[in-house]
């Protein structure tokens, strides 16, 4: 990320623990069965590396290089790594728009929901097609907030909602990019191979918990709420009350809601 460019979500616990969630299944089942077993991967914006690690032990014969920008998180990601015993695996700090390698270096390329957070999402893709080798795949995943849909019915989430979409798009970013990757990719100059879609879905009692939870938690503890209050979006005392609102849609026995991802595999041009 340039140096313009604000992670929205921040790095505070609850963000993390969304972030630890995610495997390569979850979250990367459009680029799994194009993975060779001797691929070599860069995973752009790895966060604590669970996806990372995962996407490791699927190209046994290969490697995979995690890339964050925060030494902190990539720190986290060193932890994941030391614990899961994989051994194909490493990290580093870098930035998305000056990628320390070579031309044509890897066989895949992924990236998940990064652009979303980006100034300049077509000029990270063209970074990220400048490293891939010409047979191989740049694999983008991104949500799209103003897909989200959920039940019952509750005002606060409309409220939530329209104020992450507003803050992320006062730091320049946009949050319905999952609809965009594909002409974004285009824009960049790459083939683009498939552009599909897939969803998380949080139903059961354990996984609205969950979810309400983690966002309530963002919206009284994390940067999207300094965020909020710096850019005048809402209140401390407006965030308090969207966070019980979050609770309260997690106790509902028809709580259900559903995150919309786009996905594109492309290739260089």
């Amino acid at each position: 990320m340039s140096p313009d460019d604000v992670y929205t979500h921040g790095h505070a616990e609850p963000v993390l623990r969304s972030h630890r969630w995610r495997t390569a299944e979850n979250s990367a089942g459009h680029l799994l069965p194009h993975l060779r077993e001797d691929a070599l991967v860069l995973d752009v914006g790895c966060g604590p590396g669970t996806i990372t690690v995962d996407l490791a032990r699927r190209v046994p014969r290969g490697r995979v290089v995690g890339l964050d920008r925060s030494a902190d998180v990539v720190a986290q990601a060193a932890e994941e790594v030391a614990r899961s015993g994989v051994p194909n695996v490493e990290v580093t700090t870098g930035d998305v728009y000056a990628l320390a390698h070579d031309d044509d270096t890897f066989d895949v390329v992924h990236a998940h929901q990064v652009l979303q957070h980006l100034t300049d999402p077509v000029a990270a893709l063209r970074e990220l097609g400048r490293v891939c080798r010409p047979d191989g795949l740049v694999a983008v995943r991104d949500s799209d907030y103003a897909a989200f849909t959920w039940w019952p019915e509750a005002p606060g989430l409309d409220e939530w909602l329209d104020v992450y979409r507003r803050v992320a798009r006062g730091n320049g970013a946009e949050p319905d990019a999952g609809r965009r990757l594909k002409a974004w990719a285009r824009e960049a100059g790459l083939e683009v191979v498939a552009a599909t879609a897939g969803v998380w879905c949080y139903s059961s009692p354990d996984e609205a918990a969950w979810w309400g939870g983690l966002w309530a938690d963002r919206l009284v503890g994390s940067a999207l709420a300094d965020q909020a209050v710096e850019q005048g979006v809402a209140t401390a005392d407006d965030l308090a009350r969207l966070a019980a609102a979050w609770r309260e849609w997690a106790t509902s026995p028809d709580a259900w809601f559903v995150v919309p991802h786009g996905e594109v595999l492309a290739r260089p041009s």
